[in-house]
């Protein structure tokens, strides 16, 4: 399949501000269906507890858990590094902690974009201090040449350009997030 333009999508009311379209929304459903079956395949036997990031993976969660044929549980943290820019800040902030303990418990944090990799670092320390069995990271998207913190990621859905990007749960100043599809942003913030 070839890249995907605009023109194969309507979305009339955020044209302006959206450029290319980066992943389909078929590509996203048959990844996250493959990642599912991977995750469900690896953790036979011991449920984990899927510990979504809010706001930008409540889409990809919501998705995810659907496709993993396990009686998982689900949590949510909500944590801040961008405030209203469209660049990390490099500070992280717990917004919402979890309301489960993680003693002993499988945990797969799941993620919308790796970029610096500091917010995800942060989180891993903090929840590894807790704990938990195992601690791994399911995320959507990994951007291409920002790491700043080498990250092993065990589920990895794209790796993207550096882009700034929405659609799919990802935001600017909290909209964009229902698209079904992930655009580069080239709007103003």
């Amino acid at each position: 399949m070839g890249p995907l333009s605009r023109d194969d999508f309507t979305v009339h009311w955020a044209d302006h501000d959206l450029g290319e379209v980066v992943v389909s929304a078929k590509e996203i459903a048959d990844r996250v269906n493959e990642l599912g079956r991977r995750i469900a395949s690896d953790y036979a036997g011991r449920p984990p507890l899927l510990v979504c990031v809010l706001k930008g993976a409540v889409n990809f969660m919501a998705d995810l858990m659907r496709a993993i044929e396990l009686p998982v549980e689900i949590d949510f943290m909500a944590v801040s590094s961008y405030g209203a820019a469209t660049k990390t800040s490099g500070v992280v902030r717990i917004v919402k902690d979890l309301d489960v303990d993680l003693l002993n418990r499988d945990v797969l944090i799941v993620e919308d974009v790796v970029d610096s990799g500091l917010t995800l670092n942060y989180l891993r320390q903090y929840l590894g201090a807790r704990n938990p069995r195992t601690l791994e990271v399911c995320a959507l998207l990994l951007k291409e040449g920002e790491q700043r913190v080498e990250q092993s990621l065990k589920y990895v859905g794209f790796s993207i350009p550096a882009d700034f990007v929405v659609g799919y749960g990802l935001d600017v100043n909290e909209k964009y997030r229902n698209l079904d599809a992930i655009y580069t942003f080239i709007g103003e913030v």
